[in-house]
């Protein structure tokens, strides 16, 4: 097409222009910029050990609407985003075939093998053509360059040790600025239709009016949600209180969703804390999301260390543990019929909504690998499926953290989900809101039907073992909370609309997570 000089910057989980070095970089070293987003076919097929889908409902309407929003970005700044259909590698070698221009192709590196082989095909092609590669690290707070741990092999399996080493010598780069205009396309290449849900071959979501996420994707959405939350609101200011809840948008910051797609960047987040700890207020709240930003970089570090150790059975401790593969249990955990309320209301809203609170994470996690004793990977693989947040370094990371296989400094972590139901849904309103069929059972009581007379169950309209199910298992430890519950049926204490606080005696619950060596969680 032309003799110019063109650089592809090929997009996959950078879907932004703010703080987005490959744009800044292909700025000052292009005439013609290609934008590419490709819709991988790989990404649609089943997962690696349970064959579930690979990409759900929620995520893929999200992954549209990031992509939709980028382009109507691009084309305010006098560029396109360029969309196409099929494997990177494939689509980059046709595209550097019929400009005749290409210089260079740019992306931004990531960990995982999947996406590695990617970049390897990529390369290989560029080489072929006598093209350039051209790489950034832009996915974490801090650049992997920056960490103090001169070879990854040194970083620490702890997550501590890791958070206060970066804290007390690295810093956080500055932001890339977005640029004002953007490079124009090469003439003629034309800009390729946003597939739908249909075209992929997958179904589209259905909304659910009861979702504690009814977010759109793209950075437009994500840049307006920090403002919410930090500026409009000033919800982060009390983050650390109501981050266990349960119900709403508030109670949480809602960035994961867009921080998996990269729409929005944890150092802008981090410049925007230190703003408005300056402007605002600065509390163990606003330093409390550096900390869970921190742990998305430490996830994504360890990915690094580990490589393929981070998806194997045997985790990173390289342990045996005796996973059962009964699908029975399986598919009663993942359609939210265990028999146990505060397992299959979590459940029950990640199927339907793609969103599952943190708490939520940690307790379902639990019960399937150590009350059912299921291969960890079942799990791992269906939140892979439906999270609309789904992060592959944060998702097994996590999972193998809940095995005790990955980085936990302590043996045999169980939660306790009775005593977990009733301190984080103290009058059993979140498992009403998703259990409907025991809407009847007033209270804390909700948590453990089985518990109830007859006459009360038959009061509530509940039979179980028909209306709902009787518990798939039953842990010893629970009993000692089941006589506990908090009597009456006043208002929980996180309110009709969400939680405005966690309940006093619990608000450092999630400190105990990571540090305590309790095991009566």
């Amino acid at each position: 097409m032309s003799t110019s000089r063109t650089i592809i910057c090929l997009l996959r989980n950078d879907l932004r222009l703010h703080d987005n070095e490959l744009f800044h970089w292909a700025q000052r070293n292009a005439e013609y910029i290609v934008p590419l987003y490709c819709f991988d076919p790989r990404h649609y097929v089943g997962t690696y050990n349970y064959n579930l889908p690979k990409t759900g409902p929620f995520r893929l309407h999200f992954l549209l609407e990031g992509v939709k929003d980028l382009r109507n970005t691009m084309l305010s700044k006098g560029s396109n985003l360029v969309v196409r259909r099929g494997k990177p590698e494939e689509v980059v070698a046709d595209l550097i075939k019929q400009l005749g221009s290409v210089s260079t192709v740019a992306f931004h590196e990531e960990v995982t093998s999947e996406e590695l082989n990617v970049e390897k095909r990529v390369k290989d092609v560029c080489a072929r053509m006598k093209v350039k590669v051209h790489t950034c690290w832009g996915s974490t707070l801090y650049h992997r360059d920056d960490v103090p741990f001169h070879h990854i092999s040194r970083l620490p399996d702890v997550y501590t040790q890791f958070r206060k080493a970066v804290e007390t010598q690295s810093r956080v780069r500055p932001l890339f600025p977005a640029p004002e205009q953007l490079k124009p396309l090469p003439e003629g290449l034309e800009e390729g239709a946003i597939p739908t849900a249909e075209d992929l071959e997958q179904t589209g979501p259905v909304t659910d009016p009861r979702s504690a996420f009814p977010c759109s994707g793209g950075e437009s959405q994500a840049l307006a949600r920090l403002k919410h939350y930090f500026w409009d609101t000033d919800a982060v200011a009390t983050y650390k209180e109501t981050r266990n809840g349960l119900i709403g948008m508030d109670y949480s910051t809602k960035f994961a969703p867009w921080l998996a797609m990269g729409c929005i960047s944890p150092r802008y987040i981090y410049h925007q804390i230190q703003q408005y700890e300056k402007e605002r207020t600065a509390n163990q709240s606003t330093y409390w999301v550096i900390f869970e930003l921190l742990w998305r970089d430490y996830f994504k570090f360890v990915a690094v260390k580990y490589g393929n150790r981070l998806f194997q059975i045997k985790g990173l401790q390289e342990k045996s543990v005796p996973w059962k593969k009964d699908m029975t249990l399986f598919n009663a955990w993942k359609e939210g019929r265990t028999g146990v309320p505060f397992v299959d209301a979590n459940l029950r809203e990640l199927a339907m909504t793609g969103f599952m609170s943190n708490r939520g994470r940690q307790n379902v996690a639990s019960f399937l690998t150590k009350d059912l004793g299921l291969d960890w990977r079942m799990g791992a693989e269906l939140f892979e499926y439906l999270l609309i947040d789904h992060d592959v370094c944060s998702n097994y990371g996590n999972w193998l953290y809940s095995a005790g296989i990955g980085n936990d400094p302590r043996e045999n972590r169980k939660f306790n989900m009775i005593k977990q139901g009733l301190d984080y849904d103290g009058n059993g309103d979140y498992v009403r809101r998703w259990v409907p069929e025991l809407q009847g059972i007033r209270g804390a009581d909700v948590h453990a039907p089985w518990t109830l007379s007859t006459a009360t169950l038959s009061h509530a309209g509940v039979s179980l073992g028909e209306t709902y199910p009787t518990p798939i298992v039953m842990a010893p430890e629970w009993s000692r909370h089941v006589n506990k519950k908090p009597s009456g049926a006043g208002p929980s204490p996180r309110g009709k609309k969400g939680p405005s606080h966690t309940p006093k005696q619990h608000g450092d619950r999630g400190i105990d997570f990571y540090f305590s060596r309790s095991k009566n969680l």
